[in-house]
């Protein structure tokens, strides 16, 4: 590897870390962020060490990502016994919470507590039901979260494994 290389490969693992933190920080799109890293390496290198297969396999994990959260969430509700609108309660509660300035993550995870318990509410459920749904959001999201570490890690992994070994 030249000293060029070198240095790109640093500055992308630098994004790439940045990325990792923000797969559990709402305000930055974590793993969208470590596969732009790692495509912006591989184009500034001529896709010498980054190929094209490389690049699907980060995007299909990106996605994979996004889809195992939410589904995680859903299914956190599903299981306290939650219902559609405590689920719909919840995701409108996650967006509302992101759009309070000055209160990043926490606004995140508490709108989605709040959304699903006034989600079971509207839907007629007692305080304890929307309660019951609101913690099964918590815990998908805690879920969802851990999962989404996982596949983070795995792609930097992934692209340093195809930079230092290929």
């Amino acid at each position: 590897m030249s000293g060029m290389e070198i240095t790109l490969f640093i500055l992308a693992l630098g994004i790439m870390l940045v990325g990792l933190a923000g797969v559990i920080l709402p305000i930055i799109p974590g793993t969208p962020l470590i596969l732009l890293a790692a495509f912006g390496f591989g184009l500034l290198t001529d896709f010498k060490y980054i190929t094209g297969n490389t690049l699907i396999t980060l995007t299909v994990l990106t996605g994979v990502s996004f889809v195992a959260e939410w589904l995680l969430t859903i299914l956190g509700i599903k299981k306290m016994g939650g219902s559609w609108m405590g689920t719909a309660g919840s995701f409108v509660g996650m967006i509302a919470g992101l759009a309070l300035p000055g209160i990043g993550l926490i606004g995140f995870i508490a709108g989605a507590f709040i959304g699903a318990v006034i989600g079971e509410m509207l839907a007629g459920k007692n305080q304890a039901q929307a309660l019951r749904a609101g913690i099964g959001s918590f815990i998908g999201f805690l879920a969802g979260s851990l999962l989404k570490v996982v596949i983070a890690s795995i792609m930097i992994g992934l692209f340093i494994w195809n930079v230092l070994f290929s």
